[in-house]
């Protein structure tokens, strides 16, 4: 089963969690991998998915998931990015989009990029 990556910045969950419900179906035949609090409310919200929540991005999930990157566990990661607010593990997020970058797997960072990135998995 393929695997993809989920991860949202705070003042961006709700949105993801809206994704993620909005395309349950589709991404039903993935599994999921997701920082702790944004892996938290996607499975409360749509608990028939199956979503790994690592730890909190601050406390290392975000390296958990470029780690599964670097080890080609991941096919995909959606990063919802708040880009108006400041983050104090700014150098993490740097280091998953980069690794992501140098891996050549698709990045989606807001809801019309992770429209196309999904379609192209799905394809």
């Amino acid at each position: 089963m393929t695997a993809i990556g989920l991860v949202a910045h705070d003042e961006k969950k709700a949105a993801m969690v809206a994704w993620v419900t909005a395309h349950r179906a589709a991404l039903s035949a993935f599994r999921i991998f997701s920082t702790g609090t944004t892996g938290g409310r996607i499975r409360e919200a749509c608990p028939e998915l199956d979503v790994t929540p690592l730890k909190s991005g601050p406390l290392g999930g975000d390296q958990q998931l470029g780690a599964m990157i670097a080890e080609a566990r991941l096919s995909a990661l959606v990063f919802f990015i708040d880009p108006l607010s400041p983050h104090p593990h700014d150098v993490d997020i740097k280091a998953l989009i980069r690794i992501a970058a140098l891996n050549d797997i698709p990045l989606a960072i807001n809801r019309a990029s992770a429209d196309l990135v999904l379609a192209g998995l799905k394809a």
